[in-house]
């Protein structure tokens, strides 16, 4: 039986492969110096939640055959230190990705904002057909009891991949750790400012991950974006380049549409954002054998990847949905993806500052007329967590002139937010919350209970 340790297995993906091993049949332990939730219920639920909070050098031996390191664990980490002096194999979680699907097809789908819901789309149609394929996503998915599956026979495996860093000590992009055969670029928008302080250092990256492409390999791109097409379009005869677009699609009665070849196929999900993450998926799937009838006939029931335009609940008058966005591009088109898809309802979006580069003063700019769809905006952040990542503070002042949205509302006190949005009248307006955290502890199914009657 093999041993594996990981050093930060709370986080989103190192939980989600420390239960695929444990599954596999592996002999899992794991450490963290704090665990949230869900990660801490289901580690539990597999015996894998650590006994004990903290590092612990003692954790570390000879007998591991691999020790995992997540990107929370610092580089001075003592057991992370215990491993290098011991001379273990040590991985970050893409390489020992890798390292488990050397034999197989490996499909990477890379991009700045729709990865999780292009990854999950092709997902979702692969198990309706009931293939065999093992993944990597970064969202739960309806019909998947986790987030990874690592198996020994699935001839492929569907990655999602992201640009940030593999580990602590390895300051390689995670896509590209996995050398994808099949790679996919739903597009590029400068993100992550803590480690490309500059967009062409960050879109460098993609450059790379192009680059990267084999011989005989393939290369899905949108060919609307930018940067995305410039990068993608290089002259590269031994690659296969499939260049995608926006699905034609009618909303008809409040539901989308997707127009094809064959007729008008509903679907449960909207907005222009979305109509290219099903043009990508839809590309992606003709290359391993999905005809255009399988993946129309599947994705009629996709419902969904959690907090991707997740709808909380509804009722005649409003409805409240939940998103992650917090890139000034995802926030762009989630907002404009509500107000067209309900062109008779007022928009009242709710937006928190969560990550580095948003709380980064010199990257607010970036967010100009993202929030301008809105009827009404709000932007929320917490100074305490601005003070905690050691970033400059800033103003309600300074957030208003980056949105440039005249009658934009700043808030920094979560109680008081929560108290405006409960006691506000919701007839004929829709609430949407987008953060990649929680608004300090507003929970969107307890706020939906109190304003969705």
């Amino acid at each position: 039986m093999k041993q594996v340790h990981f050093i930060a297995v709370g986080g989103s993906a190192m939980h989600n492969i420390a239960i695929a091993l444990h599954t596999k049949g592996y002999k899992v332990t794991g450490s963290d110096d704090e665990v949230f939730e869900p990660s801490r219920s289901r580690l539990a639920k597999h015996g894998l939640l650590p006994a004990e909070m903290g590092w612990n050098p003692e954790r570390i031996h000879a007998g591991l055959d691999s020790v995992i390191v997540g990107m929370h664990a610092r580089p001075d980490n003592p057991e992370l230190l215990k491993a290098q002096e011991l001379g273990l194999t040590i991985y970050s979680y893409p390489e020992f990705i890798y390292s488990q699907s050397k034999n197989k097809q490996r499909i990477v789908v890379a991009g700045s904002h729709g990865k999780t819901t292009t990854t999950s789309m092709i997902m979702h149609v692969l198990a309706y057909h009931k293939r065999k394929f093992d993944y990597l996503v970064g969202a739960q998915l309806e019909g998947f009891d986790t987030m990874c599956k690592l198996t020994e026979d699935a001839p492929i495996i569907v990655i999602e991949g992201d640009e940030y860093f593999s580990s602590p000590i390895d300051r390689t992009p995670k896509f590209l750790r996995y050398q994808h055969h099949i790679g996919l670029v739903s597009g590029i928008a400068w993100d992550h400012i803590n480690v490309f302080p500059t967009e062409e250092i960050y879109v460098r990256q993609f450059d790379h991950f192009a680059d990267a492409t084999p011989k005989g390999g393939i290369l899905i791109y949108n060919d609307k974006d930018p940067l995305g097409s410039v990068i993608c379009k290089k002259e590269r005869p031994d690659v296969l380049q499939v260049p995608f677009q926006t699905h034609p699609a009618q909303i008809i009665d409040g539901v989308t549409h997707l127009v094809t070849s064959a007729g008008k196929v509903p679907v449960p999900f909207f907005g222009q954002h979305n109509l290219l993450n099903v043009s990508g998926a839809q590309h992606l799937c003709a290359k391993i054998g999905i005809s255009e009838e399988m993946f129309y006939e599947a994705i009629q029931s996709f419902k969904g990847a959690a907090n991707r335009l997740e709808l909380v609940k509804q009722n005649s008058i409003t409805a409240l949905y939940k998103d992650f966005a917090h890139a000034p591009s995802k926030v762009r088109a989630t907002t404009k993806a509500l107000k067209e898809q309900y062109p008779q309802r007022k928009l009242f979006v709710c937006l928190e500052l969560h990550t580095f580069s948003s709380l980064n003063k010199k990257f607010l700019k970036e967010y100009e007329g993202a929030l301008n769809m809105a009827d009404t905006a709000i932007v929320y952040f917490n100074p305490e967590v601005i003070a905690h990542k050691q970033l400059e503070p800033i103003t309600a002042e300074e957030v208003k002139t980056a949105f440039k949205k005249a009658d934009l509302q700043v808030y920094n006190d979560s109680k008081s937010l929560a108290e405006m949005l409960e006691n506000y009248d919701w007839s004929g307006t829709n609430l949407a919350l987008m953060s990649s955290g929680n608004f300090d502890g507003i929970s969107a199914n307890e706020l939906a209970e109190k304003i969705v009657k």
